[in-house]
């Protein structure tokens, strides 16, 4: 059997111009390539073709992940090249993977088997900069708050009150908390400090909300940096930063075009995580889909807990988007795990674990269906070692809640494989839904933590230490129209990531909070969840390397 990276390197891929000019007549001047394969569109272009109207939007989402695995990104791109192929004119949005999972523990995003988007390597690895960019523009800032405090303090910024850290896009936890400016006046103040994932910056959050560079800049002005001593919040346009910054990002800003392996059109742009950001790919992104195209299929981190909830609650409420239809991933694999099955013994047949693991898609559809008044459709991820017996029970039980369960094989025989769930979403796509938000922007923020915590994650409440308390009741003083982004695990619904199936009464209990002034919304710390991440034991980077011929080996 084929592994990803090979069927990615058989593909016969077309210069990305050509495609671009041939699908959907987009002006050579409007595209900037970056070699054949990959190019970003201009800003020009999305400005001139804001009059055009809507097309249809398909959020995919999942169950909560397994290790076992679901398949949500590769879902993503086979119901595009399905939507495709049944004569509908659809173009994906995804997020760029980060280098942190790469070489961890998850591997990269670019789908899987004979769905895929190429370039493979290029989207796992470096792309088109993207992330160096919001890491390097990030760093400015923390470094131009350091070299402030050096030169003077004419702000008065007190070390024991930053609030800015810096980044890097690879899981490091020594970098989690250190002391810097060690070595004499010279080498600057000695503070404690620490490193989150680029994927975790806000400045990754407000390139995937902005939709210009004006927005842009005027957004990471707003960027908390600190606090003086007696008190005053300092931001970044205090420093004088927020232009060189968006000078850092101009590029950044504009859309990377790839293709499918059936050499469909896809955007790949931004890349939050779901568990510790808001998980969804640029607003810009969308939205130029949106105008382009009579579909969009895109993508939201995570399980639909995590990821659907932001993308809605965040996203949606930012940039006025509205999904049309949502898609839940399932695998019978998961939902086995879920059931209390070690992954070892995944591939026997265990029909009462599959239906203790129900459970947990269960939850996640009535949320998708009830509290954000969106039809769904369930995509079974076909795996070889599923039997008959357990795809039919699975169907039964979706059927049973008054929802459609579509067996796809698109792993296995790319876009020809999800047609029969391409023909449900466009039918889903056509009907009127109930879409709404989970809260109202003027509910308190304590009130909307517990509306998430209750209604989504199945709590029985939230908890945290005075302290903490404290600092969400002098937020809500100026925050309360901020949506709440709540980092925690992905594994469960619960902070306890052992907690699979769909666990009641749990308490999620708040750690901290950090307000994103420049991205508007709170986020919201749980449990063990960490905003900068570790490698495992055996990190995917000791497999990956390259042969005699030049040739990447070990990447997926």
């Amino acid at each position: 059997m084929l592994t990803d990276i090979e069927i990615a390197r058989q593909a016969e891929m077309r210069p990305i111009v050509e495609l671009a000019q041939e699908k959907f007549d987009i002006p050579v001047r409007h595209l900037d390539p970056y070699g054949h394969y990959k190019a970003k569109l201009s800003l020009d272009y999305i400005e001139a073709i804001q009059d055009r109207g809507d097309g249809k939007l398909i959020l995919v989402t999942a169950i909560s992940p397994t290790p076992a695995g679901e398949g949500k990104t590769t879902t993503t791109v086979g119901l595009g090249d399905a939507l495709n192929r049944i004569g509908k004119k659809a173009l994906i949005c995804l997020r760029e993977p980060s280098l942190g999972p790469c070489f961890g523990i998850k591997g990269g995003a670019a789908g899987g088997g004979r769905a895929q988007v190429v370039p493979m390597e290029d989207i796992n690895l470096h792309f088109t900069g993207d992330f160096h960019a919001v890491g390097v523009a990030h760093n400015l800032l923390a470094a131009m708050a350091d070299n402030h405090i050096h030169h003077g303090n004419a702000l008065d910024l007190d070390v024991r009150q930053m609030a800015w850290k810096r980044v890097i896009d690879m899981n490091d936890r020594n970098l989690r908390h250190i002391v810097e400016g060690l070595g004499g006046r010279i080498n600057g103040v000695p503070r404690e400090d620490g490193f989150d994932i680029v994927v975790a910056s806000e400045v990754m959050a407000i390139l995937c909300l902005a939709g210009s560079l004006g927005e842009l800049r005027e957004r990471l002005g707003r960027v908390l940096v600190g606090h003086s001593r007696d008190g005053n919040k300092i931001f970044a346009r205090d420093l004088k930063a927020q232009g060189a910054m968006t000078v850092l990002l101009k590029d950044a800003l504009c859309p990377n075009l790839v293709q499918t392996l059936e050499n469909n059109l896809a955007f790949v742009h931004g890349g939050p995580f779901a568990n510790i950001a808001h998980g969804c790919n640029s607003a810009i992104a969308t939205r130029t889909a949106l105008k382009m195209a009579d579909y969009v299929v895109t993508e939201a981190g995570f399980g639909a807990d995590l990821g659907a909830e932001k993308f809605i609650d965040i996203k949606c409420r930012k940039t006025g988007l509205r999904p049309d239809a949502v898609v839940l991933v399932a695998t019978v694999r998961a939902l086995k795990m879920h059931g209390g099955v070690p992954k070892d013994r995944l591939q026997q047949e265990d029909l009462s674990a599959l239906e203790a693991g129900f459970a947990n898609l269960e939850r996640h559809l009535f949320n998708i269906r009830e509290h954000f008044g969106l039809p769904c459709v369930v995509a079974i991820n076909h795996f070889v070692s599923d039997t008959e017996a357990e795809l039919r029970l699975l169907q039964q039980k979706v059927a049973a809640l008054g929802a459609k369960a579509v067996v796809c094989r698109h792993w296995a025989e790319g876009g020809a494989g999800a047609e029969e769930l391409a023909h449900e979403v466009v039918a889903l796509a056509r009907q009127p839904n109930r879409f709404h938000l989970l809260y109202p922007d003027d509910l308190p923020l304590w009130d909307k933590i517990e509306t998430v915590a209750r209604k989504i994650y199945g709590a029985g409440g939230i908890s945290a230490d005075a302290k903490v308390r404290r600092r969400i009741e002098a937020l809500d003083r100026e925050c309360r129209h901020f949506p709440i982004c709540i980092a925690k695990t992905q594994y469960s619904f619960a902070c306890d990531p052992e907690l699979r199936g769909a666990p009641t009464g749990h308490v999620v209990t708040i750690r901290d909070v950090r307000p994103a002034y420049g991205a508007e919304f709170l986020v919201v710390i749980c449990g063990d969840i960490m905003t900068m991440p570790g490698l495992p034991k055996v990190p995917a980077a000791e497999n990956i390397d390259i042969d005699e011929e030049g040739r990447i080996v070990g990447l997926f």
